[in-house]
């Protein structure tokens, strides 16, 4: 299984973005997937997560009413939707799969994508 984020960029306080995490393979569908960042000088903290059929997702607490995470499985595609963006959400974000771990924490993802940098001005 091999992950590709896209959507990240520059944008200004309070505007929005859309992040997608797509996926190489159909077994996508079985896996959980994160939503991570990792700020300059900063540990990689979860974001937000979706189990496979999409009952439950996890938000980080900042995060909470701004982003929504969400899933196309006929797509191969995770998506995390950002709004009201502040300059503390700028990092790279990264999306990551695992069939056995569902969770903000990043220990348990086996795959991971490359990331996509998101940089929000203020």
């Amino acid at each position: 299984l091999q992950l590709v984020e896209s959507g990240g960029g520059l944008v200004q306080s309070g505007g929005s973005l859309r992040l997608s995490c797509v996926a190489s393979e159909v077994t996508f569908q079985y896996y959980a997937v994160g939503w991570f960042r990792q700020a300059p000088g900063k540990e990689r903290e979860g974001v937000s997560c979706i189990t496979p059929n999409d009952e439950n997702t996890i938000y980080e607490d900042s995060v909470k009413g701004r982003f929504t995470i969400s899933r196309d499985n006929a797509e191969n595609t995770v998506y995390l939707q950002m709004n009201s963006l502040k300059p503390e959400d700028t990092g790279v974000y990264y999306c990551a799969a695992s069939l056995h771990h569902f969770g903000l924490g990043p220990q348990g993802y086996e795959t991971w994508g490359q990331g996509t940098q998101v940089t929000v001005s203020s």
